[in-house]
């Protein structure tokens, strides 16, 4: 009987040590296995390809001056009180005790100056100054600064990529003043809905562009605008399925994964997004430019018969190689439209919240 008890309390607590033993092996095995997949998902960012193109609307923050002139005053003279002591890009925030924001208030608190000294509160370069200034007579109870100015800008690009959080990159390369030349510093922007009514093929010498058809109002708002950068504007598509009708998403695409040879293009020319042969025909992972790493030559002939190329409004239209999306269209070669360059992805999502 003793034998029999023996035997039993033996099997069980053997038993017991496999099963325990067993359970301890299974929960290290599905700990690597969940650690492994971690591990292959956090190194693989997923993107929607994008390629349609978009209006944009941005406004300062703050009035830009884009140059100064001279006034014919009153007694028939010029002059010129803001020479030389304020400088295209700067950003007027304020005059005297009073905040300007735009360019409609710079105006009404500009109607209101007598012939005493203002102080003229600007923004140059991040750094806060404040210059005086005398405001020259040019009519009955009307005085002029001088000075001329713009408060915001719009165009048209392409949008690039969407994550899984409703951020969008678009373009490739900043907002730049059109006279100044200096990127934009914004305080709010709107992406609206656009259509392509005429494209202008480039040619030596001039890189053609697409005309497209904005109407700026709520109905066609498709997003937001909340960053302009050296590499792109960024911010929030509200309007996902009237913007991306193929959401299909693939892998982000390294520095390192880009090879010389095939790959394509995304962008809307005739009214439906395709994708368009290139060459990759030079890789410099270590360029001094942010959106020029990477440089291409357009090989279709579709694309080449309905643009010539590369042309303006195309800034920001995927590249995509090997199923990843590795950079984006940025720039256009002035003296051949067939090749231009592009942006590393990597530099775009750098900005991504």
């Amino acid at each position: 009987m003793i034998k029999y008890w023996y035997r039993r309390f033996l099997i069980i607590l053997l038993t017991a040590v496999i099963f325990i033993g067993g359970g301890y092996c299974y929960m290290d095995y599905q700990q690597e296995a969940n650690d492994q997949a971690v591990s292959t998902t956090a190194d693989e960012t997923l993107l929607i390809p994008g390629g349609m193109p978009v209006g944009i609307y941005i406004e300062t923050e703050g009035v830009m001056i884009l140059g100064t002139g001279a006034i014919t005053a009153v007694d028939g003279l010029n002059y010129e009180p803001a020479n030389h002591l304020v400088k295209a890009g700067d950003y007027i925030v304020g005059i005297n005790d009073e905040t300007v924001e735009n360019k409609q208030e710079l105006l009404e608190v500009v109607s209101r100056l007598t012939s005493e000294r203002v102080v003229l509160h600007l923004r140059r370069y991040g750094e806060y100054i404040d210059v005086k200034i005398d405001p020259v007579q040019c009519g009955e109870d009307e005085y002029k600064l001088g000075i001329w100015v713009r408060d915001n800008a719009q165009g048209l690009g392409t949008v690039t990529f969407l994550t899984s959080n409703s951020e969008y990159g678009a373009l490739g390369h900043g907002i730049h003043d059109t006279d100044t030349n200096e990127l934009i510093e914004m305080s709010e922007g709107t992406l609206y809905q656009t259509t392509i009514r005429d494209i202008k093929k480039g040619e030596s010498g001039n890189p053609g562009g697409m005309e497209g058809v904005i109407v700026y109002n709520n109905y066609n708002v498709l997003g937001t605008i909340t960053k302009n950068t050296d590499v792109g504007i960024f911010g929030k598509v509200d309007k996902i399925n009237q913007l991306f009708t193929d959401q299909t998403a693939i892998p982000a695409g390294k520095k390192e994964e880009i090879e010389e040879g095939p790959a394509v293009i995304r962008c809307s020319v005739d009214g439906a997004v395709k994708e368009y042969e290139i060459q990759v025909t030079k890789v410099d992972i270590r360029s001094k430019d942010a959106n020029k790493g990477i440089e291409i030559e357009v090989t279709d002939a579709e694309l080449l018969e309905l643009t010539g190329g590369i042309i303006q409004g195309m800034s920001g239209s995927p590249i995509i190689q090997n199923g990843k999306l590795i950079g984006a269209v940025t720039h256009v070669f002035v003296q051949d439209a067939t090749k231009g360059y592009g942006i590393f992805i990597e530099n775009m999502l750098e900005q991504i919240d």
